[in-house]
């Protein structure tokens, strides 16, 4: 890869009636490629307002709007398409409900099976991680040399996600198409300049 990787934005698993305004500073500060809707909640009617509200702010940045897990809804609330977090396992049924011109992504752990069974399936990209912090389960990180791995064998765009610090930027950074930050930038007292910071350490990279 020669490009540096582009800025994929997760909401916080909990957002309120103030989220809009950040979220639209924050898409401001910097150039951001997709956003994804991934609240802790599974209460449909909660969700679909969220969705018709991020709506508002990503349709005029032309700002891709994906949600977690919730193929139906994808379609009920006109969004860009779904993120599946259990692999490979439902790909085919996302892609044939919501057709071929929706983004259908698939997080894969740390698995180069699961990943290329769901490029396979119709995936339009992987998602590995964490690559840092606390791992789940058996505490196993998505590494440096996953990504290497991906961006050498397979064409499929691969997203890096979860635990970035400023060492884990430039590490992956070559061999990653997307950057998912979430509490890095969420977290911070003041998101919107967080973002201009992550991306100005993208572009050193």
């Amino acid at each position: 890869m020669t490009d540096r990787p582009q800025i994929y934005l997760v909401t916080p698993p909990a957002i309120d009636a103030d989220f809009g305004g950040r979220l639209s500073a924050t898409l401001d500060a910097a150039p951001v490629a997709c956003l994804r809707l991934d609240l802790a909640t599974r209460d449909e009617d909660t969700l679909l307002r969220a969705a018709d509200a991020l709506r508002a702010v990503t349709e005029p940045r032309d700002v891709a709007l994906v949600i977690a897990d919730h193929v139906a809804l994808s379609q009920r609330a006109g969004l860009d398409g779904v993120h599946l977090r259990d692999g490979a396992r439902n790909v085919r049924h996302a892609r044939a409900e919501l057709g071929p011109d929706a983004i259908v992504g698939a997080f894969c752990g740390t698995s180069r099976h699961d990943g290329m069974n769901a490029g396979e399936a119709g995936a339009d990209y992987i998602a590995f991680g964490p690559v840092g912090g606390a791992a789940p389960g058996d505490g196993t990180l998505a590494d440096r040399d996953l990504f290497a791995w991906w961006s050498e064998m397979i064409e499929l765009p691969v997203v890096a996600e979860g635990g970035f610090d400023a060492a884990l930027l430039a590490a992956l950074a070559p061999f990653a198409d997307f950057i998912a930050l979430g509490e890095e930038v969420w977290l911070s007292p003041d998101p919107a300049a967080r973002l201009a910071e992550l991306n100005r350490a993208l572009d050193q990279t």
